[in-house]
Parts: structure tokens; sequence; C-alpha cells
């Protein structure tokens, strides 16, 4: 079986696409990393700020149940009957 000859372009292309793929790795490393990175510092520092507002919240929600008990238990009635009373239409 004789083989077919290889275009002569064949072997520039493989030489552009190695480069290509070089610029590329390139690219990823000193640019691409770097910033999935810095959006990844961003977003768990966003996360732990949401974090300690959540918790700082409950801590006021439960200090004023505890200064105000009966006051709680009204505003939570409250709550329910509004609640009920969208649920039934």
């Amino acid at each position: 079986m004789a083989s077919t000859p290889k275009p002569p372009y064949t072997a520039d292309t493989n030489a552009e696409l190695a480069q290509l793929r070089d610029k590329v790795e390139t690219l990823m490393r000193d640019r691409v990393t770097p910033a999935i990175g810095a959006v990844a510092d961003q977003a768990q520092a966003a996360a732990r700020n949401a974090s300690d507002q959540v918790r700082e919240q409950a801590d006021r929600l439960s200090s004023a149940v505890q200064e105000k008990p009966l006051t709680s238990i009204g505003l939570a009635m409250l709550a329910g009957f509004v609640l009920a009373s969208i649920c039934r239409r």
C-alpha cells in the first residue's frame, strides 16, 4: 500500500497550532487563573460578610424576643393570620 504524500502546508499548520496552544496556555497561566482567583476571593469575602450580617440580625431578633416576649407572640400571631388569609385566596 502506498501512502499518500502529505501536503506541504501540514507541517506549517501543525507548527502554528502548537504556537497557538502555547499562547493560550500562557494567557491562562498569566491572566485568567489570577483573575479567577481574585473573583473567588471576592466571592468568599462577600459570603463571609453576608453570613456575619445574618448572624447579627438573628442576634438582634433573639434579643428583641427576650426583651418583649408578649409583643413577639402578638406579632407571630398577626403574621400567621396574614399568611392564612393570603393562602385562602
